[in-house]
C-alpha cells in the first residue's frame, strides 16, 4: 500500500470513529464535535476567566505530600495557604496494564473519588498518560525505534493499544458529578513531544506520523463515548515557532495550546529559565491569538524549591503578563529512593519550607487564583 493510500484509509477511519467526517460545529470550537453541554461550558468559562488571571494547580495534591499519606482533606497548599489548588494534576499510568494503582502508587478508585471531590468543590481537572511502551512493555522512557508506527493501523501493536485506549475510556467514563454527569477534564496526551525521553516524542516519529496517532486517538476515545475532554497540545521546550507547530496535528484537533519547562538552576545568578519561558510564551501567544484558542503552563517548577523568592520573583517573571488558563506544579513526592541520587521530591511548599511566606504572598496576588476563587468564578455554570 502506497503512503498516500494508507493516510487515505486512516483519515477515513478516524472520520468513521469521531463524527468528524463533517464540517464543526458548536459554538465553543472544541475539538470534540459532540463535548457535553458541562465540557462546552467549561472551556468557554476558562477561555473568559483566563483574561483575569491564572489558575493555580498542583499534581496529586490530595493524595500525598510531604511525610504524609491519604489523610482526609489534606493537601500541603491547603497546609500552607488555607485553600486547595484551583488545578489538580493526576496521571491515567497503570490502567494500560490493568493496574489496581497508578504509576504514582495511586489507586484508581482513590483517584477518582479525588477527582470528584474537587468538582464538587469547583476545581478543575487535568489528566496526563505516561503509558507503557506497547512495543516492549517497558515504562514510558523506553524509547525504543519503531514504537509509535507500530500503534498506527495496520502495525503490529496496534489491536493492542486499541486494547489500552478502552481501558482509558472506561475509567474516563466513570469519572461523574453528584448529579451523575461526566466531570470535564483537560486531557494532554503525549505530552512533552518536542523531547527525547517518552516513546512517544519526536526523536521516535515523523510529524506524519505523530499527527496520525494524535487524531486517531482523539476519534477512538470518542468513538468510546468519551465526550467530557479537552484536549491539551503539550510540548517540552522548544525554540522556533516552527518547532512549536512541527507536531501539531491541526486547529481543529486541540482545544488547548501548552508548554512544560522546569528550572534547574539558581534563579539568582542564571535567568535562562525566565528567558526561556518567556520566548516561548511569545511563541505560543501568538498562535493562539491567531486560532483563538486558550493556553497553559501545564507543567514546571523548581525542585526543593531552594529559592524562597521564587513564587513572585521568579515565576511570575517567567510568566509575565502573558494570560494563560492556570499554572502546574509537580507533585510533592517527600524522600524518593528511587531517584539518583536519593533525595527530597516536591515542588510545592510545606509548612516549613523555606518558600513558605513567598509561597502566601504569591496567594495573596489579586491575579492568582486557587479553588476558591475559582467556585466562586462559577465555571461549570453557564
Amino acid at each position: 500500500m502506497t503512503k498516500t493510500l494508507y493516510y487515505f484509509f486512516l483519515t477515513a477511519l478516524i472520520a468513521s470513529c469521531s463524527g468528524y467526517a463533517q464540517v464543526k460545529k458548536s459554538s465553543s470550537a472544541l475539538s470534540d464535535p459532540n463535548a457535553t453541554p458541562e465540557t462546552v461550558v467549561l472551556y468557554n468559562n476558562l477561555k473568559k476567566f483566563a483574561q483575569k488571571g491564572i489558575m493555580f494547580g498542583h499534581q496529586d495534591d490530595l493524595a500525598y505530600g510531604v511525610n504524609w499519606k491519604y489523610e482526609p482533606g489534606r493537601s500541603d497548599v491547603k497546609d500552607v495557604t488555607g485553600d486547595y489548588p484551583a488545578v489538580y494534576g493526576w496521571d491515567l499510568g497503570g490502567l494500560e496494564k490493568k493496574s489496581d494503582k497508578n504509576i504514582d502508587g495511586i489507586p484508581f478508585d482513590k483517584m477518582r473519588e479525588f477527582i470528584k471531590d474537587a468538582r464538587k468543590r469547583g476545581g478543575i481537572v487535568t489528566i496526563s498518560w505516561h503509558t507503557d511502551n506497547p512495543l516492549t512493555a517497558k515504562n514510558a522512557w523506553d524509547t525504543t525505534p519503531k514504537t509509535l508506527v507500530s500503534i498506527l493501523p495496520g502495525g503490529q501493536m496496534h489491536e493492542k493499544f486499541k486494547g489500552w485506549l478502552d481501558e482509558a475510556a472506561k475509567y474516563l467514563n466513570s469519572l461523574k458529578d453528584a448529579n451523575g454527569k461526566p466531570i470535564p477534564v483537560l486531557y494532554r496526551p503525549y505530552h512533552e513531544l518536542t523531547g527525547n525521553w517518552f516513546w512517544w516524542c519526536k526523536n521516535n516519529a515523523s510529524p506524519e506520523d505523530f499527527k496520525s496517532l494524535w487524531k486517531f486517538t482523539l476519534g477512538y476515545l470518542q468513538s468510546r463515548g468519551v465526550h467530557n475532554l479537552i484536549y491539551v497540545y503539550n510540548t517540552s521546550d522548544f525554540k522556533t515557532r516552527e518547532e512549536f507547530l512541527e507536531y501539531y496535528p491541526g486547529a481543529g484537533w486541540a482545544d488547548v495550546l501548552s508548554f512544560d519547562n522546569y528550572q534547574y538552576k539558581d534563579p539568582a545568578t542564571d535567568n535562562s529559565f525566565i528567558e526561556n519561558c518567556q520566548r516561548q510564551f511569545g511563541t505560543m501567544d501568538a498562535v493562539a491569538k491567531e486560532q483563538n484558542k486558550l493556553t497553559a503552563f501545564a507543567e514546571t517548577g523548581y525542585e526543593q524549591i531552594p529559592y524562597n523568592k521564587w513564587w513572585t520573583q521568579t515565576l511570575l517573571q517567567a510568566i509575565g503578563n502573558y494570560k494563560i488558563s492556570y499554572v502546574l506544579v509537580w507533585r510533592n513526592h517527600g524522600w524518593n529512593e528511587y531517584m539518583n541520587p536519593p533525595r527530597m521530591h516536591y515542588y510545592a511548599p510545606y509548612k516549613g519550607q523555606s518558600s513558605e511566606k513567598d509561597f502566601v504572598d504569591f496567594y495573596n496576588l489579586s491575579n492568582i487564583f486557587f479553588e476558591k476563587d475559582a467556585a466562586a468564578a462559577k465555571l461549570y455554570t453557564k
